[in-house]
């Protein structure tokens, strides 16, 4: 599985594999967290596959996806509270883990405004509190309301709550006519081991940590409960204004405090990284004596103007970012190396380790990326660990350090037994026995079953059917594996014919044949392949015996020739439901039918940006096949492709000139009528639809600000020049394309004549 992957090792396919997890893992983790106040992973587990998704999109930002955890915020509000609509939304934060991290992100804003690295650039820097967001609304002083954050969007409406908190006063004088505040609901550690005392005392259930005991107590129906609770609040910030508080971040916290808010006594100003990190560090050295839990400090631009001009990503802002405190380490045994195969058929190990506690969590497996890192070395042959390789038997150092997995940092060969022998990576697919080779340059071992392969081919079916892609509404992963394991789906067109298969009662019986005697007679894989079987039957037929082959096969067939509606667990309507459900699907989109292909490295992202360029399926598909020698009119067109390169260009070519898989398209393409991407509304617009190029140095804006206002203003933002291209925007040092837009007729733009064009000036 790519969740056993270090980012750094991931190839582009296994990238948006892995995308799509953690997307799911992420969204229930939200709803756990910020809806039931249960959460079913710590925060440090949270954080750390908050931090894989943001560091996978980093590096493969084409990949992102429509539903990425980056673009949410929370989570859906509850039932059981009115909802109110935040006036401006309550978004979250990125992290940073390290030195590096946080240099990066000086780095990052001062490349966005156009700084120097020797210019003045203030921060503030402040405890990140470990509880529940708050907003207060005031309208003439008086508290209007008072929301959690719920979605980022939508909160909770808990205003009689609030009101039971001593640190939120009811009025305010000389406050602003609308004041948004926006700050943490905790508890101290005191009243949190008090508040338990009485639980317990009481025969009630503990609560975990003190985030959770002030996140349930705030969400009370009955606010004489929430009255009962020991609850505190600090104020970080503030939403909608009707007046500035101030220019700067502190002097607007300074002034909250004068309004009579509890400000955090350990917000500093402070002039540059190296200055953040020293008072990370004093922070970090008074967390056992705080008296309430803190997982971090927040580091902002102190200039409210720069906070402005720097504005927001999707769900954080570009001008603040959460220094995360450092996970844990711990020693135990490694057990076992499993191997894992993914959706493009890469085999990953993984060790089993003997359970440990690390930064608060049960581990009981990590990554081993790949052959090479279990041997001591890294992606270029050069020694890690100091060139000790990883054997089963061995103490192992574990660490949780933003990634979903934990990793082995080290071994100790002093405790390593004497029969440990090193270990062998497979050169056979552990699922379907293929051969697994590892081409030229490439960090990871292939399976070359491809669709014969019960890994890969069920990986691409649940990728198709993610929600990404076509998200048909009951056909989940679950029932993917099902599908496919009894024969009724084995390729995307499959499923638009299911229903007409069910009703015929035939569901590719031959195929279903051929797979059960090519398995049952494997008897390498035999106990596998039957606790497989077993597996699936368990839940939806009568439960057979895994070591009776014969009882096995003849359940399979039975449960493959049934009606979907008298299979247990579904029924006359969810079948009916399903159904409906795949038709409805059948008029979709370009763009997330070429995601939906899984071509290897082509991402959600890049198949939206393909989408838009070609515009329709046939128009795509038709440059596909004039492509098809990489060279020529069609292959500069698709190369010119802004975030399309030579990887991507030839593996999309290579998808439609395969025998085999052109025609698994073809027959899934019968089967749709296949959309025109929806296009933002640019009428007006005088760049609508035309090609742009930038090349040079601007000096009103920088090239990120400059390509966003382009592409929203509905023009498409090329990196090369070529006959398509419409205009050139060329700023001082332009070279080649200047000169090869000047040699094309292109017309040609400075700076001031694009902000002009496009009624900037």
């Amino acid at each position: 599985m790519t969740s056993k992957i270090a980012v750094e090792a991931l190839t582009r396919d296994q990238a948006a594999e892995e995308l799509a997890r953690l997307s799911e893992v992420l969204r229930q983790a939200n709803l756990d967290y910020h809806t039931a106040d249960d959460p079913t992973i710590d925060d440090a587990t949270y954080d750390a596959l908050k931090q894989r998704n943001a560091d996978i999109e980093a590096r493969f930002p084409d990949l992102k996806r429509s539903d990425s955890p980056s673009d949410q915020v929370g989570a859906t509000p509850a039932d059981g509270f009115s909802k109110i609509t935040h006036a401006v939304a309550m978004l979250s934060l990125a992290n940073a883990f390290d030195r590096e991290d946080v240099a990066e992100f000086d780095a990052r804003i001062r490349k966005y405004l156009g700084l120097g690295a020797e210019a003045h650039l203030d921060y503030t820097a402040e405890p990140k509190i470990d509880g529940l967001s708050l907003s207060l609304r005031y309208e003439g002083g008086r508290l209007a309301h008072a929301a959690t954050r719920g979605d980022g969007a939508v909160g909770e409406n808990v205003t009689a709550n609030a009101l039971t908190i001593d640190d939120i006063p009811e009025r305010l004088e000389g406050a602003p006519e609308v004041l948004e505040v926006r700050g943490e609901v905790y508890m101290s550690h005191a009243d949190f081991g008090a508040l338990n005392a009485r639980q317990e005392a009481a025969g009630g259930k503990p609560f975990a940590n003190p985030r959770n005991a002030a996140a349930g107590s705030l969400r009370q129906l009955d606010s004489e409960i929430t009255r009962s609770r020991p609850l505190r609040f600090f104020v970080y910030g503030w939403g909608e204004l009707s007046a500035p508080l101030a220019e700067t971040q502190l002097g607007s916290i300074e002034r909250l405090a004068e309004l009579g808010f509890s400000t955090n006594p350990l917000t500093a100003l402070c002039d540059g990284p190296e200055a953040l990190l020293a008072h990370y560090a004093r922070i970090e050295e008074q967390r056992a004596t705080l008296g309430y839990d803190i997982d971090g400090v927040v580091y902002k631009v102190n200039d409210l103007r720069l906070q402005e001009r720097l504005g927001f990503r999707s769900t954080t802002p570009r001008w603040a970012v959460a220094h995360k405190f450092a996970a844990e380490l711990a020693w135990t045994w490694l057990r076992a190396i499993d191997i894992q195969v993914g959706r493009t058929g890469a085999l990953s190990p993984v060790a089993r380790l003997q359970p440990v506690t690390v930064g608060g969590v049960v581990v009981s497996n990590a990554t081993l990326h790949n052959e090479d890192y279990i041997k001591g070395l890294d992606s270029k042959g050069a020694e890690i660990r100091g060139g000790k390789d990883i054997r089963v038997g061995d103490w192992v150092q574990v660490y949780r350090a933003g990634d979903v997995i934990p990793k082995v940092a080290d071994v100790d060969l002093s405790k390593r037994p004497k029969d440990a022998e090193p270990y062998v990576f497979p050169d056979t697919c552990p699922e379907c026995g293929s051969a697994a080779v590892r081409e030229p340059g490439d960090a990871v071992r292939r399976c070359t079953g491809g669709m014969i392969c019960p890994a890969q081919a069920v990986e691409k079916l649940k990728h198709f059917v993610s929600r990404a892609a076509f998200d048909i509404e009951g056909l989940g992963a679950k029932q993917v594996e099902l599908f496919y394991f009894i024969h009724w789906i084995k390729e995307p067109a499959d499923i638009f014919t299911l229903q007409a298969r069910d009703a015929g009662g035939s569901k590719l019986k031959d195929r279903l044949e051929d797979f059960l005697e090519q398995q049952f007679s494997q008897s390498e894989r035999a106990q596998e392949t039957r606790q497989k079987y077993a597996e699936l039957l368990r839940g939806v037929e009568i439960p057979v015996d895994e070591t009776d082959d014969a009882a096995l096969e003849r359940a399979i067939r039975h449960l493959a020739q049934k009606p979907l509606a008298q299979v247990k667990g579904w029924g006359e309507k969810s079948a009916t439901n399903l159904f409906k459900a795949i038709e409805d699907k059948r008029r979709i989109p370009l763009d997330r039918v070429i995601f939906a292909l899984g071509i290897r490295h082509v991402g959600e992202a890049a198949s939206n940006l393909i989408a838009l360029h070609y515009g329709t399926w046939e128009a795509f598909e038709a440059a596909m096949a004039e492509a098809r020698e990489m060279q020529g009119p069609a292959w500069d067109d698709l190369m010119g492709i802004d975030g399309v390169g030579s990887v991507m260009a030839s593996s999309l070519v290579n998808a439609f000139a395969q025998e085999r898989e052109r025609a698994s398209i073809d027959r899934l393409i019968a089967q749709l009528e296949v959309q025109e991407v929806a296009r933002a509304d640019t009428s007006g617009s005088p760049v609508a639809g035309k090609t742009v190029v930038f090349t040079g140095t601007l000096e009103r804006m920088t090239r990120a600000e400059a390509k966003a206002r382009a592409e929203r203003l509905g023009a498409k933002v090329s990196g090369s020049v070529s006959a398509k291209t419409d205009i050139v925007v060329a700023g001082p040092g332009a070279g080649s394309k200047a000169k090869k837009a000047a040699e094309l007729g292109i017309e040609t733009l400075d700076e001031e004549g694009w902000l002009s064009l496009i009624g900037e000036a």
